[in-house]
């Protein structure tokens, strides 16, 4: 919400209305290249900007952050379109968006934070991969092959193709052109970075298409009033099939996560009131299920303008409220500016943010130090690139459930021989049925024909499989003519059992069964 306190001063309103125009300049083509690369209309991304500036602007949450189309659900997106036609976006944008209204009314929000950064961070290199191996096709002005797999398979005849000449290599040019731009421009002299870097790349590829006069294709422009299109009821009955019904939660979760994580970045920006989580996924439910009334794409909270937002000197939420204020007033006022930029302009866009996407660095860091994360990214990344997004966040989610599983179920056994031949046997940790051969694989070592206690109260944790295990060896071990097994029960710490009266521990004790 807005908070006028802070806006009493001119020089206050003027630094929120400086911090608007730059994110707006941001916005721009951004909004228009994500509408393209999705398979709809360039205006229902401006649509989506306006409703984020607009409507989520006002509403309480994170009073920084900026909302709109994202590259991160491109890939979803067109995915959509392409299953469920353009009709049924709207209808599958709106359930997510009330989706989100339960789970923030519910107080989930703050629950998205509990996810696995790996995943996170592989689901975004998946879909940076996706965008780039999409992307790279309409940067030479050709049709891309339908899957991650036929993409990467058709790289080849791409090259050929664009090394052939004519058109393909002429886009491809301008395209690449735009990469370049965008690459050098954050090492130009600060005062040159005032005007935002998408927008100088796609006015140099345009200003150059258009002075050299380029055959290339251009942006379709329809009008804002007749891209809009609201769902009607024959698109929600359509939505009761498992593939619906999963691209809907993939919607709510993946635009959930990515807008909260985002969140998490802008606070560590700045030193203003920090996010709420649970109100700002509210204000993301409202402003997909206006998106999705309007059959708009989704949105999310997006973290490359809600960076330029805070670097620009914002304080307050009306700076994001009036980018949507010139989203709505350029839409409306010049929307043939849109029709003159080249589609290879705004792949070349795409390409970069899609680069952007892979965190290179992170993943060197983490190898060294969490090769077990670094591998539920890589694998995410890769599910994500040959399967589908949602099935990908998935398979990476079950691994990091695994690992963890894995890592927190340690235990050790500790042997400790008395006089008279007794064996104690501690063991000590988180015993899980994921560590219960080895354990049953220790003490299947131990000699058959003496007595041997079970000392269980150095374990944190002891779950059925383990007991039943435990029990069903003592037996075996009794029936063997051992003698029977005493199984001291768990607690909370460990415990060394003392020597028995009249008896003392062996100088030469066997030496810990190692850590399993």
């Amino acid at each position: 919400m807005l908070n006028l306190n802070a806006l009493k001063s001119p020089s206050a309103l003027r630094r929120e209305v400086l911090a608007s125009l730059v994110v707006f300049l941001v916005a721009v083509p951004l909004c228009v290249g994500v509408a393209v690369a999705s398979g709809v209309p360039a205006e229902l991304g401006l649509v989506t900007g306006i409703v984020g500036g607009l409507v989520v602007g006002m509403l309480p949450g994170s009073s920084l952050q900026v909302s709109g189309p994202a590259a991160g659900l491109t890939v979803l997106v067109y995915e959509a379109v392409q299953e469920f036609g353009l009709a049924a976006l709207g209808a599958i944008v709106l359930i997510s968006g009330l989706l989100q209204l339960a789970l923030g009314a519910l107080g989930f929000g703050r629950w998205f934070r509990a996810i696995s950064v790996a995943v996170v961070q592989g689901m975004l290199a998946g879909i940076g991969l996706v965008l780039i191996l999409g992307q790279v096709y309409a940067m030479a002005d050709t049709a891309q092959p339908s899957g991650g797999l036929g993409k990467i398979a058709g790289l080849p005849e791409l090259a050929g193709t664009v090394l052939s000449g004519g058109t393909p290599l002429t886009a491809f040019l301008v395209g690449a052109g735009t990469v370049t731009v965008l690459v050098v421009w954050p090492r130009l002299p600060a005062r040159v970075r005032i005007v935002p870097g998408p927008l100088v790349a796609v006015a140099l590829a345009t200003a150059a298409t258009a002075a050299l006069g380029l055959p290339l294709a251009k942006v379709e422009v329809q009008g804002l009033l007749e891209s809009v299109q609201p769902p009607g009821l024959d698109d929600f009955t359509g939505l009761g099939t498992a593939a619906a019904i999963g691209t809907v939660l993939a919607f709510t979760l993946i635009a959930s996560a990515e807008s909260l994580f985002s969140a998490a970045a802008v606070d560590r920006m700045h030193d203003g009131p920090r996010t709420d989580y649970d109100k700002e996924l509210m204000a993301q439910g409202v402003g997909n299920t206006l998106c999705g009334a309007l059959g708009a794409l989704p949105m999310t909270a997006v973290i490359v303008r809600s960076a330029a937002n805070v670097q620009a000197g914002a304080r307050t939420s009306l700076s994001r409220v009036l980018h949507g204020v010139w989203l709505l007033l350029f839409a409306a006022l010049l929307p043939a500016a849109i029709g003159v930029i080249p589609l290879a302009a705004l792949a070349g866009v795409l390409v970069h943010a899609g680069c952007k996407l892979i965190p290179v660095r992170e993943l060197a860091g983490l190898w060294h130090r969490h090769r077990g994360e670094a591998v539920i990214l890589a694998v995410t990344a890769v599910a994500v690139v040959t399967t589908n997004l949602f099935e990908g966040v998935v398979l990476g989610l079950l691994l990091a459930v695994c690992k963890t599983a894995w890592e927190t179920s340690h235990v050790h056994l500790e042997v400790t021989e008395l006089t008279g031949g007794r064996l104690i046997v501690a063991i000590g940790g988180n015993a899980t049925f994921l560590r219960l051969p080895k354990i049953l694989e220790e003490l299947e070592a131990l000699p058959k024909d003496r007595p041997i206690e079970l000392d269980l109260t150095g374990l944190r944790h002891l779950d059925h499989a383990c007991r039943t295990a435990l029990e069903n060896w003592a037996l075996r071990h009794h029936g063997a003519g051992a003698g029977p097994v005493p199984m001291t029960q768990p607690g909370p710490v460990d415990v060394d059992l003392p020597a028995q009266p009249g008896e003392a521990r062996s100088p030469s004790q066997p030496p810990s069964v190692p850590s399993t």
